[in-house]
């Protein structure tokens, strides 16, 4: 249990909110016998490829093993048609993002950011030596994509959307899109989940495969076991009916603190550029000792994090691939960034209580 007085994630108290809805589900479950595949994972499937306007859904064990399906289909396929195909990640994401292709034989290029964490599409159209096949897209701290239709004549476009695929009313713009639902996540499970959503049916046919170890073509291709439990679908069609909700009031909090700093000297990643479309997974501003202010926010009992420390070109796994280098966007924001604790669980007094000690301490 956190020490502290306002934790990062509401985890606790949106347990308590809906504990008689999630153990009835459960019970309900364990009580059939079906553990597995059954009708709460169909319904599950069903309506996250409705709620992101897509064809289909397919749910499995991480966001991580989502984007590892994505990423393999697209080389085992020989949709590309290149023995090791290259794809630019940002250099702000989890490390995740570049595992995923590194495992599935891709050659990875990591690409600066905007100041607002986003791949620098502009910057990548101007320089015409990079060689590319795809193009990984993250929504850091959930933003809609920016600028991503500008190069979908040029590679094909990955969403790595664990963070932002409820920003945009839902629209994808990649030809294939991987969900996270961490428990760090708007749209939390209680453990791993995740899912590859897409309008391509034979990209879901080779996830059902994938994620069943090749089961369903007498195992003529390689996979794994990857999915998300019987209850794990039940306890999140709970949470569907307050997904909405909840949303919007993150996007309350984010609206108040946007204006309670707008005189001060701190940036804020969601701003009026981006607002409309932000699905607010992360609250972050920018600002100068960034570390001693997330110090004595903590002597005042509140928790924050930063996302992230270090970009991936600074991280000894990655750092000898193609990348910005030091003097990167990428590398100033990862000095500069601080995470405060946004979720709709939060009270007025504390939404007040957050914000007044982020002023007093810059």
């Amino acid at each position: 249990m956190s020490g502290y007085q306002i934790p990062f994630t509401g985890l606790q108290k949106q347990y308590n909110n809906l504990r008689t809805e999630i153990l009835d589900v459960t019970d309900t479950v364990l009580r059939s016998g079906i553990l597995m595949n059954g009708n709460y994972t169909a319904e599950f499937e069903n309506w996250l490829a409705n709620k992101n306007n897509s064809s289909y859904a397919m749910t499995c064990h991480s966001g991580t093993q989502a984007l590892e399906i994505i990423a393999e289909y697209y080389r085992d396929y020989d949709l590309i048609m290149v023995e090791k195909p290259t794809v630019l990640v940002p250099a702000m994401t989890y490390p995740a993002t570049a595992n995923a292709f590194l495992r599935a034989g891709w050659s990875v290029i990591i690409a600066d950011t905007d100041r607002h964490g986003q791949i620098d599409i502009k910057n990548i159209i101007k320089d015409m030596d990079t060689h590319y096949h795809a193009v990984c897209a993250v929504g850091l701290y959930g933003a809609d994509l920016r600028d991503i239709d500008t190069i979908k004549n040029r590679a094909i476009v990955i969403e790595d959307a664990a963070q932002h695929w409820l920003s945009n009313n839902c629209v994808r713009q990649g030809t294939a899109s991987a969900i996270s639902f961490d428990p760090t996540k708007n749209f939390a499970n209680y453990g791993n989940g995740g899912a590859v959503v897409s309008n391509d049916r034979d990209l879901l046919t080779y996830a059902r495969n994938w994620t069943n170890n090749g089961k369903y073509t007498n195992h003529d291709m390689r996979g794994t076991n990857s999915r998300m439990s019987e209850i794990d679908c039940a306890q999140m069609m709970v949470k569907t009916k307050y997904i909405d909700q909840w949303q919007e009031r993150r996007s309350e909090i984010a609206s108040y603190w946007i204006d309670r700093v707008k005189n001060s000297q701190i940036r804020t990643l969601i701003d009026d550029s981006n607002f409309a479309t932000h699905c607010y997974h992360k609250f972050v501003i920018e600002i100068d000792n960034r570390d001693t202010v997330q110090r004595n926010l903590s002597l005042c009992n509140i928790e924050t994090k930063v996302h992230y420390t270090s970009p991936l070109h600074e991280l000894p796994a990655y750092e000898q691939l193609p990348g910005p280098g030091l003097l990167s966007v990428a590398s100033a924001l990862g000095r500069r960034c601080l995470s405060l604790p946004i979720y709709p669980e939060l009270t007025d007094l504390e939404i007040e209580y957050v914000i007044a000690r982020v002023l007093d301490c810059v």
